[in-house]
């Protein structure tokens, strides 16, 4: 199916999903049919790598869309689709960073793991201190959390080798090397990694339907984020114990959270029995694709369906937003993706988290378990 584009700035939309729409700057707000965009951006955003393509589906748009021409200098006869009100963010089926001369990659509105995988890398682009271009893909950093492996990593979605992973993973200067391999051929390079002693993990892209009045989401509650800090810093001495400066690890995955909510509208939910929290998940939606994350459960507390309670109250959530995808990530071999999948979620495709040998344990994966890491 053809999609429309739109060029903008990440606060821009972050803005615009407070709002539940971007709204024209003059008369109407300017869209691009994908082979376009190139246009705008060198007149309107000349140089800039750190912009995003809202990739629009029109069938879900508000009204039609008009085409007419652009501006001396553009290619004779070309006309633009001018959309003449607002662009709900519900039309806005994926975020695709917009760093050229790469050419994006724009899943259409059916493609369920393109749309999945495309939020997953997204959401770590656009929230990132720092990105370098790698071949294969690029690296993302963030000096501020050097325990954060899903803060510090390569993000691979182009053809490379095992080789070719090492040696990006070091020009960078990754405080412990981990990467997302999503090209092609991503097991076959996975597996060369773990004959070099690197730990190789496949990671199970799971969606289904956001969907309202599940039983049970109304024991789970939206909240602030700090009041699930205690229920985080618990989780993450637990599952660290033992590890060197234990403290300051904890801090930083903790103050971490704060900058993803500057990309994507983030709603935490919790359980709470006594005035206290004992479970929690988080809630990132993103236009049309919401993505479930760091749904857990006290062990104490475990068995009396919180679990279930935040999973409703976040699909409920998604329906609410306009969101008619939910994804998550789930690790194949952990028993979290049959939980999962008894509660409609279904597998869409995977990608592979590869993590050297040496180095502090990993903290941080930003994956879908019982338990944060």
């Amino acid at each position: 199916m053809t999609v429309l584009v739109h060029l903008g700035t990440p606060a821009a939309w972050r803005a615009a999903l407070d709002d539940g729409a971007l709204r024209p700057e003059g008369p109407f707000v300017h869209l691009s049919w994908p082979e376009q965009v190139h246009l705008p951006a060198q007149r309107l955003f000349p140089g800039r790598r750190d912009l995003v393509l809202l990739v629009v589906d029109p069938a879900r748009l508000p009204g039609p869309v008009v085409e007419e021409p652009g501006v001396p200098g553009d290619p004779d006869g070309m006309r633009f689709p001018h959309l003449y009100g607002p662009l709900p963010v519900s039309a806005v089926v994926a975020v695709v960073p917009y760093r050229p001369p790469v050419t994006p990659v724009l899943p259409s509105p059916g493609d369920t793991p393109g749309r999945a995988l495309t939020l997953s890398l997204s959401v770590r682009v656009r929230r990132a201190a720092q990105v370098l271009d790698v071949p294969g893909g690029v690296a993302v950093l963030d000096p501020r959390f050097p325990h954060s492996r899903d803060h510090n990593r390569l993000l691979l979605d182009g053809p490379v080798d095992a080789a070719t992973v090492e040696r990006a993973a070091v020009d960078v200067g990754l405080p412990h090397p981990v990467a997302t391999l999503s090209g092609p051929g991503a097991d076959d390079v996975a597996r060369g990694l773990a004959r070099r002693g690197w730990e190789a993990e496949e990671l199970l892209g799971m969606t289904r339907a956001a969907a309202p009045g599940l039983p049970g989401a109304e024991r789970a509650e939206v909240v602030d984020q700090r009041a699930v800090h205690p229920l985080w810093e618990t989780s993450w001495r637990r599952d660290l114990a033992g590890l060197p400066d234990l403290d300051a690890v904890v801090a930083q995955l903790v103050g971490r959270e704060q900058y993803t909510d500057r990309v994507v509208a983030v709603h935490d939910v919790a359980v709470h029995e006594e005035g206290r929290v004992v479970a929690a998940g988080q809630l990132r939606v993103d236009g049309a694709t919401a993505a479930v994350e760091s749904v857990m459960t006290e062990p104490a507390a475990r068995g009396r369906g919180h679990g279930d309670a935040v999973l409703a109250r976040c699909l409920e959530l998604a329906a609410a937003a306009g969101c008619d995808l939910v994804v998550l990530e789930a690790f194949a071999a952990d028993w979290p993706r049959h939980w999962y999948a008894r509660r409609g979620f279904t597998v869409a495709g995977s990608t592979w988290e590869v993590t050297a040998p040496t180095g502090p344990p990993q903290t941080g994966g930003g994956v879908t378990q019982d338990s944060s890491r």
